[in-house]
């Protein structure tokens, strides 16, 4: 390429990130643009862009007809062979020359809106293209300004942004700082920024993780599950494919290096490792860390309800901060826990026997008073059985009061 507006091309291509011909086609389109504009015709326009000279020239074509109803758009057969000989032909298509350089200022300035349009739109659909397979990484970038809170990033030649609702409490930048974050998404029609960054999702804390430990970036570690409550903690569950490596230790690194280096990249977000196991229970117990659990027991299989018992100076630490530990464990396993202290199940134990005690001496009563009831009208009867007959004794005594009183007088 030689002439000056061919160099600006290449260079525009160049720093936008978008191939030439795009620019190319942009002018061709502004240029037509401004023509239609300025001629106020229904001429079939066309516009091509001159690589040899640098000018996009223009042409109205004519197709050739037998018979002509549209002196605008056609050209009858024998005018055209008039014109250029016994080559042309029905349904042929010819391009007259029209002039440029009468545009004028008004013109000019459509021309400038439509090519800036029109490289905006390759330019974003080209950053959508490269960075929406790249959902999930981890990206540097520096602060650059802040929108309505919203923090503007600069990535590489594009930017992007970090929503309010995606920004840590616990952190604060300063346009100039270099950050890391996850992307989020890729927006295709959105003003402004198109690429959506992340410092929340706990996608950026296991990508952190993957760069930190080897472990993990290789395969033999596995992270089967992470959560976050971003700028206070953060729970990851971990496993390990070879019984000889310790996924815990792998990752916590030697006098916690590793695990130390995501912490300060996360401003001081506490983080817990635990182990991840196919056993719910042992998974949950695991997960409840670092409070140390006395008893878990499956309540509701199908509701994924589980009662964990801990000791009396264990269950705030089992509870967390405002219930913090439990509600992270709870998404980390995906089981409801309900966490109570030894005292608490004791008593609840105690409260559901006297509820059995009391039962029972209901009943026994009950059960006494029944047979009471049914004693009392058996004598009865045997008492109204006994009166007709009389007593021997009874009736023996008067005819012996007879006889004593006989032998006295």
């Amino acid at each position: 390429m030689s002439n000056p507006l061919q160099q600006t091309i290449e260079a525009l291509a160049k720093e936008k990130g978008i191939e030439p011909e795009v620019i190319v086609t942009a002018i061709e389109d502004a240029v037509l643009t401004a023509s239609r504009k300025y001629y106020k015709t229904n001429e079939n326009l066309r516009t091509r862009f001159n690589h040899e000279t640098g000018q996009v020239d223009l042409f109205a074509v004519k197709q050739i007809v037998a018979e002509v109803t549209n002196e605008a758009t056609e050209i009858a057969l024998a005018e055209a062979q008039t014109l250029y000989g016994g080559e042309a032909e029905v349904d042929m298509e010819i391009e007259f020359p029209k002039a440029t350089d009468v545009l004028g200022r008004i013109a000019a300035q459509t021309a400038k809106q439509v090519i800036f349009q029109k490289v905006r739109e390759a330019e974003r659909e080209h950053v959508f293209a490269e960075y929406n397979q790249r959902i999930g990484e981890v990206v540097s970038g520096t602060v650059k300004r802040f929108e309505n809170g919203d923090m503007v990033v600069e990535v590489g030649r594009v930017e992007a942004v970090i929503p309010r609702k995606d920004q840590s409490r616990a952190e604060s930048y300063n346009p100039g700082d270099r950050l890391r974050s996850v992307i989020k998404g890729v927006n295709r029609s959105a003003k402004g920024p198109q690429i959506v960054l992340s410092r929340t999702d706990p996608a950026l804390l296991v990508k952190l993780f993957e760069q930190e430990v080897p472990e993990i970036y290789d395969g033999t570690v596995q992270i089967r599950g992470a959560v976050r409550e971003a700028g206070d903690r953060a729970k990851v569950a971990v496993f390990s494919r070879e019984r000889d490596v310790d996924p815990v230790g792998a990752c916590v690194g030697m006098k916690g290096t590793r695990v130390q280096a995501i912490i300060r990249e996360l401003r001081g977000e506490k983080i817990d490792i635990v182990e991840f196991s196919d056993d719910p229970v042992q998974f949950v117990t695991n997960g409840l860390s670092p409070a140390k659990v006395q008893r878990v027991s499956i309540v509701d299989e199908r509701e994924r309800v589980m009662e964990v018992v801990v000791e009396d100076r264990q269950l705030s630490l089992a509870i967390g901060k405002k219930g913090q530990n439990v509600r992270l464990a709870a998404k980390l396993t995906g089981w409801r826990i309900d966490i109570k202290s030894e005292e608490e199940k004791r008593k609840e134990v105690e409260k559901q026997f006297e509820g059995f005690g009391s039962l029972d001496s209901a009943g026994t009563e009950e059960a006494a008073g029944t047979e009471e009831a049914v004693a009392a009208p058996e004598a009865g009867e045997e008492a109204a059985a006994g009166a007709p007959a009389g007593d021997p004794g009874e009736a023996a005594a008067p005819e012996a009061a007879k006889v004593a009183k006989a032998e006295e007088q």
